[in-house]
């Protein structure tokens, strides 16, 4: 019976038996070298020209190494959702080779889609709890839903607020991206940024709208208030607590779809924001309704100074602000006068409001831009692709 000699007893390299080299390989030849074979991978499976896939990938990790890709060549498309490239303005942030005409048509019909499927839900869960809460619904002749105003403005605002899940759909679905990079260029919406924009937005526009009010006074007496009815103090308060906590995602929304997704739609293939801008700007006068020149011409104007800042800033947040304080002055002011019914909108404001707009809207974005710097802000994408990072100091 034999035994197998240690490696010490074994015999040495000899000049008719050389020891292989070190690095040489003991498997057949990867293809890509001289006499391997048509499609032979690397240890001897078939690559895609012969059918089968490799039996082993490029040496760091396979697929899951950075930039790693088959030996065939070809490109993998990432399943997951792309950034734009480096240092991107907000305007730019649709550009992530991810989409053609086609994507981005699919991307549209997909944000209508949800638009309507969402007012539609918003409908039924509000006519089923008016149902649960015995509310009366309004005159077949009235323009509302509801015939309790505080109940009805409630449906409304929730009906508008349902954009805000709608474009992050959409852009995460339909535009293969991060879904945040709508709220700014950090892939998040900047909370104390949001913060300092409302403590300047809030005392800014309730300003405005005692100005306006003011005004109105001056010329008319009583009569420029409109017919005042004071509700009683629980509805007082319980209009309060309903209307601070829907009028915030209502005026977010509205941003997110006209200074957010569609500035960025028009971003995505056009070199200038301002096309976007314009856009957005005219079909947001136009989602208020037709009323006077005057509440349009406002409406126009405020939205490209905010299209403006929001390019400006990086993100959604100061917009976000000045809209919700404006909407929450005016809602509870209408809450207060009891003039919740009435149906005017700012498609309907006097020429003193658009006088008063003219000033107020470029001091507002100027004093924001100005403060935007001070907190270093960051106005473009993070300065490594693909990664979301914070900027500033504002940016927490």
């Amino acid at each position: 019976m034999s035994e197998t000699p240690d490696r010490a007893d074994r015999p040495g390299p000899t000049a008719e038996h050389p020891a292989p080299a070190p690095d040489a390989p003991t498997g057949p030849p990867p293809r890509d070298q001289p006499g391997a074979g048509p499609g032979i991978g690397p240890q001897g499976g078939i690559g895609p020209q012969g059918g089968r896939s490799p039996l082993a990938w490029p040496a760091g990790g396979g697929w899951a190494a950075a930039g790693a890709q088959p030996r065939w060549g070809y490109e993998v498309r990432p399943s997951g959702p792309s950034a734009a490239p480096e240092d991107s303005l907000y305007h730019q942030q649709a550009r992530n080779g991810r989409q053609g005409v086609l994507g981005r048509l699919g991307e549209l019909l997909l944000l209508v889609g949800f638009l309507v499927a969402g007012t539609i839900a918003v409908i039924a869960v509000g006519a089923a709890a008016g149902y649960a809460l015995g509310l009366d619904f309004a005159p077949e002749d009235s323009e509302r839903f509801l015939d309790d105003p505080l109940a009805d403005t409630v449906m409304a605002l929730a009906g508008i607020a349902i954009g805000i899940p709608a474009v992050l759909l959409a852009v995460r679905l339909g535009g293969h991206r991060f879904a945040g990079s709508v709220a700014s260029v950090t892939g998040r919406l900047r909370w104390r940024w949001l913060g300092v924009c409302a403590a300047v937005a809030l005392p800014v526009l309730a300003l405005q709208t005692g100005l306006l009010m003011l005004w109105g006074w001056l010329e008319e007496g009583d009569a420029g208030l409109g017919d005042v009815e004071f509700p009683s103090w629980g509805r007082l308060l319980l209009g309060m607590v309903v209307l601070w906590l829907v009028v915030p995602f209502q005026a977010a929304a509205e941003e997110f779809v006209f200074r957010g997704w569609l500035a960025q739609y028009f971003g995505g293939f056009l070199r200038s924001p301002w096309p976007g801008i314009v856009v957005a700007s005219l079909l947001f006068a136009l989602a208020h309704g037709f009323g006077a020149w005057t509440g349009f011409a406002l409406l126009f104007y405020s939205a490209m100074w905010w299209g403006w800042l929001v390019v400006r800033t990086g993100g959604l947040e100061a917009v976000i602000a000045a809209h919700t304080a404006n909407n929450l002055v005016a809602f509870c002011l209408s809450l207060v006068l009891g003039q919740l019914a009435d149906t005017e909108t700012a498609a309907d404001a006097p020429w003193q409001a658009l006088v008063l707009e003219l000033l107020v809207s470029p001091a507002y974005c100027l004093l924001i831009a100005r403060l935007s710097s001070r907190y270093g802000v960051e106005r473009r994408g993070p300065r490594r692709s693909g990664a979301l990072l914070s900027s500033g100091p504002a940016a927490q």
